[in-house]
């Protein structure tokens, strides 16, 4: 790419602005969020309706000049950035260069959800999970299991969080996200749509291999996934088909988050397949 004969500094409005997308309220406030790296700048683009900027160092830009090339050819602008510029922009302690402001790509639950039938199989519901690269990495196990939704209930992370859109690797960008309030009428609605909904808690009274063994899991299930230090309010894992707790071999007294999850939603995904 040709040097731009003057960079952006952290004082041009553009950076300004965008920098502001670092803060939640600024994010829901105009519906954007950044993408750091080239890893996702990569995925964003493969929906470049998603992109509405990318910053970038000259020497990154010349690094990854067909990521530039590909913002320009889908009408993207694509401002070169002065390292201090980009500092600013990136929350990493070493950044690599690229930030790209993206629009949120919401999808409402209905929609995700799609008519009885026809809906993803698998769905994963986030509801009180606090720590966003603990959301970040579950959305990524999710996607790598083949669930067609991950849906953001309740008191949960912002999914735009940088640290969440960072741990997501990408995979913020290929299943649909759903923000919604209040878990209770999602559990309606994923039953609803002919999924049975497990809750998964460590104190369960159904084992997962069980369930495994019984063949149990080879419906389409959506997992109720709670917080990392409390795990799911009992009066919402209440509501769901069964209780589900990962069996434990060892010692350990747990399983964390994302662990959970992974062994959970990986269950399913070779019940399902």
């Amino acid at each position: 790419m040709e040097p731009h004969p003057v960079l952006f500094t952290p004082r041009t409005p553009r950076v300004v602005a965008a920098r502001r997308l670092q803060r939640r309220r600024d994010r829901d406030t105009t519906g954007r969020f950044l993408a750091e790296g080239p890893q996702a700048v990569r995925e964003a683009l493969d929906r470049p309706d998603l992109v509405t900027e990318l910053f970038g160092t000259p020497a990154a830009l010349d690094r990854y000049a067909n990521l530039a090339a590909r913002a320009v050819d889908a009408g993207v602008p694509v401002s070169p950035v002065t390292d201090e510029a980009l500092a600013a922009l990136a929350e990493t302690v070493a950044p690599q260069g690229l930030v790209a402001v993206c629009r949120h790509l919401d999808v409402p639950l209905a929609a995700a959800l799609a008519p009885a039938g026809t809906g993803p199989r698998l769905v994963a519901v986030l509801a009180g999970i606090r720590d966003p690269g603990n959301a970040g990495t579950v959305l990524r196990t999710a996607d790598a299991a083949g669930a067609g939704a991950v849906v953001f209930a309740g008191d949960t992370v912002d999914p735009y969080n940088g640290k969440a859109v960072r741990a997501s690797a990408g995979s913020l960008f290929h299943v649909d996200v759903v923000r919604a309030g209040d878990p209770y009428p999602v559990v309606d609605a994923l039953r609803a749509a002919g999924l049975r909904v497990l809750a998964a808690t460590g104190h369960g009274d159904t084992d997962l291999d069980d369930l495994a063994d019984a063949g149990a899991l080879a419906a389409p299930t959506a997992w109720l996934l709670g917080s990392e230090a409390h795990g799911l309010p009992a009066e919402l894992a209440a509501v769901a088909d069964a209780r589900v707790r990962v069996p434990l071999h060892g010692r350990a007294e747990s399983l964390n988050l994302a662990a959970a999850a992974a062994v959970c939603l990986y269950a399913s995904a070779r019940a399902l397949r």
